[in-house]
């Protein structure tokens, strides 16, 4: 009489456990899960930028401010 044994995968292991007990062992497998997507620039340097162009831009209309007074003064 053939034994059970002999179709059982090679990836099971035998354990001896107490009678009436049951015991499984589980074996931890890698979950892939959807790619997240991160921001190319963060807030913080989105703010930055934005700061630097605004004090950039008060510059340029004070140059040009400065620049009409002095045409002004000349004539």
């Amino acid at each position: 009489m053939p034994t059970a044994v002999a179709a059982i995968p090679s990836s099971v292991r035998w354990m001896h456990s107490p009678p009436g007990q049951l015991s499984v062992e589980d074996v931890a497998t890698m979950v892939l899960c959807k790619p997240k997507l991160l921001p190319l620039k963060s807030v913080t340097l989105e703010k930055l930028e934005k700061m630097q162009r605004a004090a950039q831009e008060t510059i340029r209309q004070q140059e040009v401010a400065q620049r009409e007074q002095q045409q002004q003064s000349q004539q």
